[in-house]
C-alpha cells in the first residue's frame, strides 16, 4: 500500500524539527551557564544524540511500542527486527521507519532537559550511567505505558506530545538531582552569553512546532490546531513572564521573556491537540505565571536547581495535564476527552493522578538511582574541579581560549 506522501513528507519534517531542539537546547543551557563550563553542559545534550540512539535502535522502540504488558514492553522489535521499508504505521500513512525516527528524537531531549538543574556538579562518568538508567527505568514505561497503549493509555489518561512523558519526569528527575548533588561550591556570575541562550531559545521553539504538531503523526486539521496553539502558548506565556519580573524588578529581563517562552512551550505541550486556541493562550498565561512562581519559590528555598529546569519543565508540564483534564474537548480532536469545563470530571480525575502519581515515582527513583551510582562511581565533582571549571577539569578543553575564565 503507498503511503500518504503530504504525511510522510510533513512527518520527515517534524522528525528533523524536533531533532534540531537537542543542539537548541545545547545552546540555551551553555549560554545560562559560566564560561568555564559552557563545553561540559552542552557536552551532555549532544552526547545524548549518539548515546540515545544506540539504544532506541538496539531495545528501546522494542520496550516502549511492542507488547501489551501494562508497564513496559518487550524485545520483539529489537534492533528492528520484522521493520522494513514497507512496513506501515497505524493506519498506513506514513512508514513505521518513519515513526521509529520520529519517537528516538523524544527519548534523545527528554533526559538531556535533566542536566541543566546539576549544571556544573557531576562527573561525566556518573552521567553516561545515570542517562541509560534513566532511558529505561524511567522513560521507556512512561512512553509504553502513555503512547504504547499500556497502563496509563487503557485507564484513560491523555498526553499529546509529553507533558508527562517528557516534561514532568524529566522537571520531576531534576528536582531529586538537586536535592542529591548538593550546591554549588564555587559561585558563577549568571549567564555568561545571553545572545546564546536567545539562539537556543529560537531553535527550541522552531524545532517545538515538530514536537507538538508532529505528534499528530498525519497532516489534518489536529495537525494545523496544535501548530498554532504551540504559538499562542509560547507567547503569552513570554509576555506574561516579562511583565511580571518588569514590575518586581522595574526593568524589562530579556531573559525573562525568553524563559517564559519555553515555560509556555512546555506547558502547552501534553494539551496542544486537544484544546482550543482560546484555551491554549490562557494556558499559556497561566504557565507564565506558575513557572515564574515556582522559580520564586525555588530560589526562596535555596534549592540549587542552576537553570530552573524543575520550575519551567517540571511545574509546566504538571501544569499542562492538569489543564488539560480541565480544557480539553472533543469538538477540537475527537480521539480526545472533555475537561472538567465540559462536563468530564471524571478525565480531570485521572489526568491530575497520572500526573501527581508518574511525578513522585520519577524522584523518588531518580534520587535512589543517583545513590546506587555513587556507590560504583563518584557522581559529583570535587569543590577544586568545579573552581576550575568542568571544561577543562574534565574534557581538557575550553569554550574561550583568549577569554577570563569566569
Amino acid at each position: 500500500m503507498p503511503f500518504d506522501t503530504g504525511s510522510t513528507g510533513f512527518m520527515l519534517v517534524a522528525t528533523s524539527l524536533v531533532m534540531l531542539m537537542t543542539p537548541g537546547l545545547a545552546f540555551f543551557y551553555g549560554g545560562l551557564v559560566g564560561r568555564k563550563n559552557v563545553l561540559t553542559i552542552m557536552t551532555q545534550s549532544f552526547v545524548s544524540l549518539g548515546w540515545t540512539t544506540v539504544i532506541w535502535f538496539v531495545c528501546g522502540y522494542s520496550l516502549c511500542f511492542s507488547g501489551d504488558g501494562p508497564i513496559i514492553g518487550n524485545l520483539d522489535l529489537a534492533f528492528l527486527r520484522g521493520v522494513d521499508l514497507n512496513t506501515p504505521f497505524g493506519d498506513g500513512q506514513i512508514p513505521l521507519f518513519l515513526f521509529v525516527s520520529y519517537q528516538m528524537m523524544f527519548a534523545i531531549i527528554t533526559p538531556a532537559l535533566i542536566t541543566g538543574a546539576f549544571a556544573n556538579r557531576v562527573r561525566f562518568t556518573a552521567y553516561m550511567v545515570f542517562l541509560t538508567a534513566w532511558l529505561f527505568f524511567v522513560y521507556f514505561p512512561l512512553v509504553h505505558m502513555v503512547w504504547g497503549g499500556g497502563l496509563l493509555a487503557q485507564w484513560g489518561c491523555l498526553d499529546f506530545a509529553g507533558g508527562i512523558v517528557v516534561h514532568a519526569s524529566a522537571g520531576m528527575a531534576a528536582l531529586a538531582s538537586v536535592f542529591f548533588v548538593g550546591k554549588r561550591q564555587a559561585a558563577e556570575r549568571g549567564p555568561h552569553s545571553i545572545p546564546l541562550v536567545a539562539l537556543g531559545t529560537g531553535l527550541l521553539w522552531f524545532g517545538w512546532y515538530g514536537f507538538n504538531a508532529g505528534s499528530e503523526l498525519r497532516v489534518d486539521s489536529v495537525t494545523v490546531t496544535a501548530f498554532l496553539n504551540t504559538d499562542i502558548a509560547a507567547s503569552f506565556a513570554a509576555v506574561a513572564w516579562l511583565l511580571i519580573a518588569w514590575a518586581q524588578s522595574k526593568k524589562p529581563s530579556f531573559v525573562g521573556l525568553l524563559t517564559g517562552a519555553v515555560a509556555g512551550l512546555a506547558t502547552i505541550t501534553p494539551a496542544a491537540g486537544f484544546v482550543t486556541p482560546a484555551s491554549a493562550a490562557l494556558i499559556g498565561t497561566i504557565a507564565g505565571c506558575a513557572c515564574y512562581a515556582a522559580v520564586v519559590i525555588k530560589n526562596k528555598l535555596h534549592w540549587d536547581d542552576a537553570l530552573d529546569v524543575w520550575g519551567v519543565h517540571g511545574v509546566g508540564g504538571v501544569t499542562g495535564i492538569i489543564m488539560l483534564g480541565v480544557l480539553g474537548t472533543t469538538a477540537v480532536n475527537p480521539a480526545g476527552a472533555d475537561g472538567l469545563v465540559y462536563g468530564g470530571s471524571d478525565f480531570f480525575f485521572k489526568q491530575v493522578v497520572a500526573v501527581l502519581g508518574v511525578s513522585v515515582y520519577c524522584f523518588l527513583f531518580t534520587y535512589a538511582m543517583l545513590a546506587l551510582i555513587n556507590l560504583v562511581t563518584p557522581v559529583r565533582v570535587s569543590k577544586e574541579e568545579q573552581e576550575l571549571g568542568l571544561d577543562l577539569s574534565l574534557h581538557g578543553e575550553v569554550a574561550y581560549e583568549s577569554a577570563e575564565v569566569i
